[in-house]
């Protein structure tokens, strides 16, 4: 296990250091720019792949590949409301969630390739028209996560960029894995 497994159990304990670890990935980059490549990484990186080969984990009990993107679909759905919530509440509660329940019981493994990649570039261009919009007044706006405390969106806006990073690399790990098998 990494800190980047980020276990719901253990998320408000292990909080600051998931969070160091995924912005020191993000580094001087420009989040913006590692946040626009995804969808087009995402394509790269599943294709020419069978479904047999995008439904077979590493190992056992660790994610598939059209888990972990239909993971990155549902990040980017709640990303896509507590950005709107910070920019238009008062101050609100980022309320955080279990990952890997949301796999198992939203059926993350039998999603849809084409499905999840379009939903991952509609919801990614959407936040990004948002974000691109913002000054400097409303980056600065923040709210309450549940497991990590105080999130402005420019704070944000790093970490989903780490995010991205951070499943990318899982997703290029276990191809490597999967297409050898």
């Amino acid at each position: 296990m990494t800190i980047f497994t980020n276990s719901y159990a253990a998320a408000t304990d292990d909080a600051g250091q998931y969070i160091q670890a995924v912005l020191e990935l993000v580094g001087n980059r420009d989040p913006i720019e590692i946040l626009r490549q995804l969808p087009e990484a995402l394509r790269d990186g599943t294709a020419g792949l069978e479904a047999a080969e995008l439904r077979r984990p590493e190992a056992d009990g660790k994610w598939s590949m059209i888990e972990i993107l239909a993971h990155l679909s549902d990040s980017e759905l709640v990303w896509a409301c507590r950005l709107r919530m910070v920019l238009a509440e008062a101050d609100p509660v980022l309320t955080g969630y279990d990952q890997d329940r949301w796999a198992r019981y939203l059926r993350y493994g039998s999603r849809d390739l084409t499905m999840v990649l379009a939903e991952i570039q509609l919801l990614r261009d959407r936040n990004l028209l948002l974000i691109e919009s913002l000054d400097d007044d409303e980056l600065d706006r923040s709210g309450r996560h549940s497991e990590r405390g105080r999130e402005t969106v420019r704070h944000m806006i790093r970490l989903y960029a780490g995010h991205d990073l951070v499943h990318r690399a899982q997703l290029e790990r276990v191809r490597r894995t999967v297409a050898r098998s």
